[in-house]
């Protein structure tokens, strides 16, 4: 059967995802059981897309779902040209099955080279979504502090995982609205490579490979690739609002236990036009897709079927592009959610009226 695109997803939390297509594989085997058998497991197609509707020319888009069996830790930690061959033959998979483009998602759009050699190696073409990513990621963190109170134009905003594609090109496009933007990374230099191109915008710049740098932000948009999480309950002030891009995800379940004054939202979660159906449960509510998976899905309703977000820097140019692309066939902000869940008008009360309490006596936590 023919299709406009095929999406690329793979097991973030193994035993539980593997345990949903392979219900016995699931409850018998244990994670470094899933890691090996993984190894030699053939991509898999997992679900037909069905009914996605273009505003713009009202035709319906179809696709697939196509899992590369490798979990997040495979991912990052086996031979990556290992990793290219496994995502290569995902992508032959979906060029048999008709697809005219191939999204990759998660962390299948960050190892290696971004999407380089997978789309040098298939013939169809590729798109990692980040450049449609980067668009909802921060209109997400700007609402979400609307609703919260805080003014982006005053706010302190705090970027974890700012050398990497989407947290370099976020912090560019945050760096011309806030006031204050703070730069965390792993490697001193190449946070700095990323300050140099915030600069002349109207915010005051400051650099860090220090978790705690956060400690002071009123927004926090993470978005690294680390198998596991990296945000604590200490690293954050009453009231702050963490936009979590990761997959798998940089907050810690201890923030949600026991951080009530606090708002961790997903990122990247948008509304798809038309009743679309997925026919599989990748977390989003109803109807509601990843902003990678947008992408893919607006670039073949645009026809625009060519290699498009790959690599590791993105161009400001083409996120602007691509937001005009989705907004025309109608792909939009979706609603905020926090550990899948939507977030509603009672929860972010209740968020403020606890920060409110526990800023009078609170303290950022010296290292």
């Amino acid at each position: 059967m023919s299709s406009d695109f095929a999406f690329v997803i793979h097991p973030i939390e193994p035993k539980k995802h593997v345990g949903r297509r392979y219900p016995l594989l699931g409850r018998v085997l244990t994670e470094p059981m899933i890691d090996f058998f993984c190894q030699y497991w053939p991509p898999v197609k997992v679900s037909r897309v069905e009914s996605a509707r273009s505003q713009d020319t009202g035709e319906n888009l179809n696709g697939w779902l196509v899992a590369a069996p490798y979990t997040p830790k495979m991912m990052l930690n086996l031979p990556v040209e290992q990793v290219y061959n496994k995502l290569v033959a995902t992508g032959r998979l979906a060029e048999r099955m008709g697809a005219r483009i191939l999204g990759l998602g998660a962390l299948a759009a960050v190892v290696g080279d971004a999407g380089v050699t997978v789309a040098e190696r298939l013939d169809i073409p590729v798109t990692t979504g980040d450049s449609y990513t980067v668009t909802i990621v921060t209109d997400a963190i700007e609402q979400a502090g609307r609703q919260m109170g805080i003014d982006l134009r005053d706010a302190t905003v705090a970027i974890v995982g700012a050398t990497g594609a989407i947290g370099g090109a976020s912090a560019q496009i945050l760096a011309a609205k806030t006031g204050q933007l703070v730069l965390i990374g792993r490697r001193e230099k190449a946070v700095e490579r990323i300050r140099e191109k915030c600069e002349g915008g109207s915010a005051k710049l400051i650099t860090s490979t220090d978790l705690h740098s956060m400690h002071t932000a009123d927004l926090i948009l993470s978005v690294t690739s680390s198998i596991a999480p990296i945000i604590e309950p200490e690293h954050l002030k009453p009231g702050a609002v963490v936009c979590d891009v990761a997959v798998p995800k940089d907050v810690s379940r201890r923030v949600l236990n026991q951080r009530k004054d606090v708002l961790v939202i997903e990122g990247g979660i948008v509304a798809v036009p038309g009743p679309v159906d997925f026919h599989f449960n990748f977390g989003c509510p109803p109807g509601y897709a990843y902003a990678c998976l947008a992408e893919t899905m607006a670039l073949a309703m645009e026809g625009r079927f060519e290699d498009y977000t790959v690599g590791r820097f993105l161009n400001i140019d083409q996120v602007r592009e691509i937001t005009e692309i989705a907004a025309r066939h109608g792909f939009k902000l979706g609603k905020l959610t926090s550990f899948n869940r939507e977030v509603t008008a009672a929860q972010i009360a209740e968020v403020r009226e606890r920060a409110e309490v526990n800023l009078r006596t609170w303290g950022p936590a010296t290292t």
